[in-house]
């Protein structure tokens, strides 16, 4: 009996599927994954998925296509996206428009549209019987801190053979980007006292002591902008390691001491600036703070909880990676991007690793997110040059 081979999904149809799932970092991408193992699989291609055990409903997924052997490409994205909340969208969100030139949909520049061609050349390369193999990775999580990927990184050894050189499709431009800066961040639950705000020197405000730890952000962030920066520092934008905080919560009413306070403390640090000096930069302040606290009354504290780490990517001299997708763009510009990815932690697991993919990353997380059709375009060249260099 003759088998009927399925004929593969284009780029833009592949997009416009994982567009539909609503795949947002705080839900699951379980359908996301299970579409892609059974599209894979019905083309001859076994994958393999990672199951958060912590976090039953996501899973990232691996595949490896060519001969049997390391020293495969791996192509690496992620599946969660940002939230549409509260966003003036003038499309839906979760199905792909065209309109003007563009692409609107959520994902189409972060990052679906570059899972899309990934997946459509790693079904490619299966069919052209590629003699240097060809992986996909795709993790989950990474708008939350890039948490998904190293688990993922790790189940894939042993698995599957290890891959050489990593191209992580983040919006470049499909410009090569050797360098991003790290990250991490700290979930701060300050513990006042709580008094009545008529002898509010008798209690400890949560909220006041909280103010003391972010004015001190400001401050690191002052001294470093004052600094000259090294070489590689100047090459980024801004040329410095940069403290934030991005969200607060406490209190309880305007005449009580605030018994809690709420808020995450990061920093963006440039590739070179030790993540182990900053943190301790930061602890030392919040132990200072936290005497004073206790100074009024013993009870009060201060709790740190990580929530991410994010490696820098650090440029390779003579790198893998960066000389593959050199070869492929004609790219030999420096550049490199504030943002972190995947990428730092591919080079920390002993791959050579690349930031390059369509779209424009000003695009991201915006309302109305699209990519334009010439990128998605010189993102479907790419692969097709790429594959080519594989036969």
């Amino acid at each position: 009996m003759e088998t009927k081979t399925l004929q593969p999904l284009t780029p833009l149809e592949l997009m416009t599927k994982l567009i539909s799932f609503p795949t947002v970092s705080r839900d699951s991408n379980l359908p996301l994954i299970d579409w892609v193992e059974s599209y894979l699989s019905s083309h001859g291609i076994t994958s393999h998925r990672w199951p958060d055990p912590d976090q039953p409903h996501k899973a990232a997924l691996f595949a490896h296509v060519g001969p049997n052997i390391e020293g495969a490409i791996v192509l690496s994205g992620h599946t969660d996206v940002v939230p549409i909340d509260g966003q003036p969208w003038e499309t839906d969100p979760w199905e792909v428009v065209e309109k003007d030139g563009k692409y609107y949909g959520r994902g189409t520049c972060d990052m679906k549209g570059f899972d899309a061609l990934a997946i459509w050349a790693l079904v490619e390369a299966h069919y052209k019987k590629v003699t240097r193999p060809l992986q996909l990775a795709l993790s989950f999580d990474e708008e939350i801190g890039c948490t998904g990927a190293p688990p993922m990184i790790v189940a894939m050894q042993g698995v599957i053979p290890k891959g050489s050189a990593v191209i992580v499709g983040e919006p470049s431009m499909m410009k090569a980007v050797t360098g991003h800066k790290g990250g991490n961040a700290f979930t701060t639950h300050v513990v006042g006292f709580e008094v009545h705000s008529s002898i509010h020197y008798q209690g400890v405000s949560a909220v006041h002591e909280s103010a003391r730890l972010i004015q001190w952000a400001n401050e690191q962030n002052e001294l470093n902008r004052a600094a000259t920066p090294g070489p590689l520092a100047a090459m980024f934008d801004p040329p410095y390691t940069t403290w934030h905080v991005g969200t607060i919560s406490g209190g309880t009413a305007e005449n009580i001491t605030a018994k809690n306070c709420h808020f995450s403390m990061g920093y963006r640090a440039v590739p070179g600036d030790d993540p182990a000096r900053l943190n301790q930069l930061y602890f030392n302040k919040v132990n200072d703070v936290r005497a004073a606290m206790q100074a009024v009354h013993p009870e009060a504290d201060i709790v740190l909880t990580p929530r991410f780490a994010v490696p820098p990517l650090e440029p390779e001299e003579d790198g893998a990676a960066e000389g593959l997708v050199r070869a492929v763009t004609g790219d030999n510009a420096s550049h490199v991007v504030s943002y972190g990815t995947e990428a730092g932690q591919f080079q920390d697991a002993g791959y050579s690793a690349v930031v390059c993919g369509p779209g424009d990353i000003a695009q991201a997380h915006q309302p109305n997110e699209f990519i334009e059709i010439a990128q998605f375009e010189a993102g479907h060249q790419f692969m097709r040059d790429l594959l080519a260099k594989l036969a």
